[in-house]
């Protein structure tokens, strides 16, 4: 979202694909990189369901993204996979601003994190 509100790009997880890198905050710093100007990289907000992993905080810092709002945090995310039995990613995950210092970050949302837990069980539980 631009700094005046207006939706830009939109995507969605793709990692189905077998590609664990395509992840709808990557796509989208990949997307702003070559479509925005470094001003408008830096007034942007990107809003997504989960915090950014290491990769796509990494991703987003270095084309200059603004602000970030998450609903669930990686720490809960974390905590809800090894509930459902999933394995531990290959990467560790950390919140944002220990990957990306600079860049504004508000989350989690608790009101709508429920919603963001139901989506991972109803995944994940699909998939045995």
């Amino acid at each position: 979202m631009d700094g005046a509100g207006t939706v830009l790009a939109e995507d969605r997880n793709r990692v189905a694909s077998g590609d664990r890198t395509r992840h709808p905050e990557f796509e989208l710093a990949r997307w702003s990189a070559a479509h925005m100007s470094p001003a408008d990289r830096a007034a942007a907000t990107v809003y997504t369901s989960g915090e950014h992993c290491p990769m796509c905080a990494a991703a987003h810092a270095w084309v200059g993204l603004g602000r970030i709002v998450y609903v669930a945090s990686s720490e809960q995310l974390t905590a809800w996979l090894s509930e459902l039995g999933v394995p531990a990613p290959p990467v560790r995950t950390l919140p944002v601003q220990e990957v990306a210092p600079g860049v504004a970050v508000a989350g989690p949302v608790p009101r709508l994190a429920e919603e963001v837990r139901e989506l991972h069980r109803r995944f994940h539980r699909g998939r045995g």
